[in-house]
């Protein structure tokens, strides 16, 4: 339920072939899978088993082996189409919750603007167990969470390519706090994050892992064995965040609530810091302030920011209601957005309708004070996170009625009806706003102050959503964008709208 225009994360390909390379036969096979398949098969099936004579592009005795010349030109082909996916994918990667760094938007990307369960799908593929995590991308590999087992039994890792979606690998670890598996309990979703060294995926059971690119466990964390067990009806749902060597997790729940950062090298707690109890589902976000990173949580009453080095509580802003699921998005400036939204039964109306709202954090003489640079009193933001993207925010409700607000003024240019409401945060790309409703319906929608919805696009049939409270069946969890498309994760599928 779970995205600015900002430097994207740069890291080291994952899986992409370097020229610079040693030509091996791991090498050749790893090329190979992105060219045609016409091409691909008579080399696969003309190429020995591990182990089974020589590599086939070696000279031999009587000079070079038919296979060398055989393959030479394919294998240029192959080298050359890695070259150019290197330099497309560059600066790429969209590797943690909503983007990392309370990133909503991917600008110099060019997504399609149509697409239906017919055409426009790059691939499809069948996920194990449920999740409702937003997919993650490095490199050329999409990370991702699920859980299975009638009591949520397992947690699940799983990591799948990019370009033809095939499951690279699955890893599945035992929960620490089987709770009955249904539509109305969190279901795998905290996002992961992940970087070169690999994946860190964080469950409602506590349970914190981390994995190298190639799924090998790094270490392991039962944190309710350390901390105390979680209390709340419907789970945990705060993501994963990072910076530099640390990751950060947020517990908030009505037991033992608290903020902690980990080494990401060997897992150890780095600092811990205490938070009062409280029901939310809002993630650790990074923001820019006085140019220094802090964490900042909007969390069912209250803003904080923190310092990511040692974990200690820099400001606080408690004039807030109802921002139990939204996270705050970087605005620049040391400024960011806050969304809040009534309860399904109107609970905490009343504060949710000063709580959306631009926010401001500034330094002085005793540390940090924080200003309301505007408020609205008419948009909310119930399940997706509000986003500014080219001169606006957009926030929508759970009726998926729209809201854009002109950043500086925070006076409402528009209001508008989407196809439905969305769970997945918005994401701006080139001049249009994507807007991921539950149901497989996208609404786009032009930036800029004068309404227009360009269009709806539809990712499946009617006949596959639903379910008991608009819980059940498919629903469009999270999304992340590639330089010609989008991932886009349902409970049990996943999908690449247009190309990698």
């Amino acid at each position: 339920m779970n995205l600015r225009a900002a430097p994207l994360f740069d890291s080291r390909r994952s899986r992409l072939v370097s020229t610079k390379q040693p030509l091996s036969y791991r090498t050749l096979e790893q090329s190979l899978h992105i060219l045609p398949r016409d091409l691909r098969e008579p080399i696969d099936a003309s190429v020995p088993s591990r182990g089974s004579g020589p590599e086939p592009y070696s000279n031999t005795k009587s000079g070079t082996s038919i296979m060398a010349k055989f393959l030479s030109p394919l294998i240029i082909v192959a080298l050359v189409t890695v070259t150019i996916l290197q330099s497309q994918t560059a600066n790429a990667d969209w590797p943690a919750f909503l983007g990392g760094e309370s990133r909503s938007s991917a600008a110099e990307f060019t997504p399609p603007l149509k697409w239906t369960p017919a055409e426009g799908i790059g691939w499809q593929v069948k996920l194990p167990g449920h999740g409702q995590s937003s997919p993650i991308i490095v490199g050329d590999r999409i990370y991702l969470t699920a859980v299975e087992g009638p009591m949520k039994n397992n947690n699940l890792v799983l990591c799948h390519s990019l370009i033809t979606g095939e499951l690279l690998w699955k890893k599945s670890f035992p929960s620490s706090l089987p709770v009955a598996n249904n539509v109305y309990t969190s279901r795998a979703a905290p996002t992961p994050s992940a970087d070169a060294t690999g994946v860190f995926a964080f469950f409602e059971s506590g349970n914190l892992v981390a994995l190298t690119p190639e799924g090998e466990v790094r270490w392991e964390r039962d944190l309710i064995k350390d901390y105390g067990k979680y209390v709340g009806r419907f789970g945990l749902g705060g993501s994963v965040a990072q910076l530099d060597g640390q990751i950060f997790i947020v517990a908030d729940n009505d037991g033992p609530s608290y903020i902690a950062g980990f080494d990401k090298k060997t897992g150890k707690t780095t600092w811990k810091t205490d938070r009062a109890s409280r029901i939310s589902w809002s993630s650790p976000m990074m923001v820019k302030i006085e140019d220094k990173d802090q964490i900042v949580i909007s969390s069912s009453g209250s803003v904080d920011g923190y310092n990511p080095a040692d974990g200690k509580l820099l400001w606080s802003y408690d004039n807030v209601g109802g921002n139990t699921v939204p996270s705050t998005i970087d605005a620049g400036n040391g400024s960011f957005l806050v969304g809040a939204s009534p309860g399904r039964n109107g609970e905490a109306s009343e504060g949710a309708k000063e709580s959306n709202l631009l926010m401001q954090v500034v330094a002085s003489e005793n540390g940090f004070t924080t200003k309301v640079v505007w408020r609205s009193t008419d948009a909310t933001s119930s399940f997706g996170s509000p986003i500014l993207y080219k001169g606006h925010a957009y926030y929508t409700n759970r009726a998926g009625v729209l809201y854009c607000i002109d950043s500086v003024t925070g006076e409402t240019s528009y209001t508008a009806r989407l196809a439905a409401s969305n769970w997945a945060t918005p994401v701006g790309v080139g001049e249009h706003i994507f807007f991921f409703g539950k149901d497989g319906r996208t609404s786009i929608v032009q930036t800029g102050s004068k309404k227009e919805i360009l269009d709806e696009n539809r990712l499946w049939n009617s006949e596959d959503a639903g379910g008991p409270g608009g819980f059940g069946g498919e629903i469009q969890y999270g999304v992340a964008p590639t330089p010609n498309g989008f991932v886009v994760r349902t409970g049990t599928n996943l999908f690449l709208i247009g190309k990698p």
